[in-house]
């Protein structure tokens, strides 16, 4: 999952980012309207989160043109006000959550972690693919009934591996959705983390390398023998 933050207090804005990395879930972080605009043209992401008093553009505008684009990428609002009037403008400009200042970071994780699932309606909660059996709510990994201890970033490669359901995911794409956007495009963090992550996931190997390609779930060996390189 990627989300997107809209907040002009600094210190709020790098704690919800860091704190949604510990979750595995990628963050950027924007400190003004004009900049989130800039971030959504650039990026896809999963989810927005969404000061409403933030410089340049508010994030009422920022709202409108996610909900204009018609992305349908979930909005959760982001205010110090309280009032229900408030929450109604809101809901009305399209937001599909409200969170207010102050709140608990684990309430926030989940508010986001309900409106993904809700989001993805159309796929089961828990995903099973070739003997793997990944539970997205719990951060949970099986592979024929023997659980496998994964660590954030390879459990956020293999969630956007098994989303795939088979389907041929790019190094880019993996970086895109697992990282965020300070990660380098040429970095071997990708391939550094597939390579543990086949190794944590143990033989026959599971995660098949398409050469000049990208990366997919298998058991069958991938055209040109690259099941099991990197």
């Amino acid at each position: 999952m990627r989300v997107l933050i809209l907040e002009d207090e600094p210190l709020l804005g790098e704690a919800i980012r860091d704190g949604l990395r510990l979750e595995a879930i990628a963050a950027d972080l924007a400190g003004d309207g004009d900049t989130a605009l800039e971030l959504l043209r650039l990026n896809s992401y999963d989810l927005a989160v969404l000061d409403r008093d933030v410089p340049g553009p508010s994030g009422d505008e920022v709202a409108r043109h996610v909900v204009a684009s018609g992305s349908g990428m979930p909005i959760l609002m982001l205010t110090a006000a309280d009032r229900l009037d408030d929450k109604a403008s809101g809901f009305e400009l399209g937001a599909d959550d409200y969170l207010t200042k102050p709140f608990e970071l684990r309430e926030l994780v989940l508010r986001l972690r309900a409106l993904d699932r809700r989001r993805a309606h159309h796929r089961p909660p828990v995903r099973e693919i070739a003997g793997l059996r990944l539970d997205p709510f719990r951060r949970e990994v099986f592979r024929d009934g023997r659980y496998v201890a994964l660590t954030r970033k390879q459990f956020a490669v293999l969630e956007v591996l098994v989303a795939a359901g088979g389907g041929v995911v790019s190094a880019e794409e993996l970086l895109e959705k697992a990282w965020d956007e300070n990660a380098d495009p040429f970095t071997n963090a990708v391939r550094i983390t597939v390579s543990a992550l086949r190794k944590r996931l143990g033989e026959p190997a599971l995660i098949a390398t398409v050469p000049g390609v990208g990366y997919r779930i298998g058991s069958a060996p991938a055209p040109g023998g690259g099941a099991a390189g990197a």
